[in-house]
């Protein structure tokens, strides 16, 4: 039994692996030309799961990087869940057809409750993750560059209602900043829903930082540019697989 499932992620633009900070697209780095070779090293590590989300397909409004998707689910066993833009039936087909096993939804849950709940009926709370970006515990979608007027509580508690087990919450005042993730907020979160398969994202710095979430009861968290910038090595995430 793993501790906490340790979620990579792999940020898409231009076919190429890229890191933003606080979701800004002017404060862009790349860090690899190929996500493959990128996966490929995760997997080699023990890594079982890949958060793998489509930048360019966020900001059309429409899955984009699918070609991405298709050659890392080819070629490595890694988990995928693949998230960014994706807005109609059409897009979902795409996402599964190309090889990811469970989807994150995130503006659409927002924007489009009707769309986003017969997607949970259709495919199963296995297959679709809600995507809850918050700043100051308010939902905010498109890219976060809008705050909604939804409280993070009640919309996860909503989407409960219909159906949804798995909840990834990125407080972005935290995210790509290597300040540390908002484990307050997860505590508060997992209070009210304890069974829920909550994944921490943003913010992770260090392997204290895990440590600390461990200790919340958090499930899983998603690292990036921790990795990317050498704060935590692959090496030092194989106890926790």
């Amino acid at each position: 039994m793993a501790l906490i499932d340790i979620i990579p992620a792999i940020d898409i633009i231009d076919g190429k692996c890229v890191r933003l900070s606080q979701g800004d697209y002017a404060q862009k780095k790349v860090y690899n030309e190929n996500p493959l070779e990128v996966a490929q090293m995760f997997q080699d590590h023990g890594i079982k799961r890949l958060h793998l989300v489509d930048l360019d397909g966020a900001k059309a409004g429409h899955i984009i990087n699918y070609k991405v998707l298709e050659s890392i689910a080819t070629k490595t066993n890694l988990l995928i869940d693949f998230g960014g833009g994706l807005k109609t039936d059409e897009d979902l087909k795409i996402a599964f057809g190309s090889g990811a096993q469970m989807i994150t939804g995130g503006s659409i849950a927002v924007k489009n409750k009707p769309v986003f709940t017969k997607w949970i009926e259709r495919y199963g709370a296995d297959k679709i993750i809600l995507g809850a970006d918050v700043k100051d515990e308010m939902i905010a979608v498109s890219g976060w560059t809008e705050t909604s007027d939804l409280k993070l509580i009640p919309f996860i508690k909503d989407y409960i209602s219909n159906g949804i087990t798995k909840v990834i919450c990125t407080d972005i005042s935290k995210d790509g900043m290597l300040q540390g993730p908002a484990t307050t907020l997860y505590k508060k979160i997992l209070t009210e829903f304890p069974d829920l398969y909550l994944v921490a994202s943003g913010g992770l710095s260090s392997l204290h930082d895990i440590n600390q979430l461990i200790e919340a009861k958090v499930p899983a968290v998603i690292t990036g540019k921790a990795i990317y910038e050498g704060k935590i090595s692959l090496k030092q995430l194989e106890k926790y697989a």
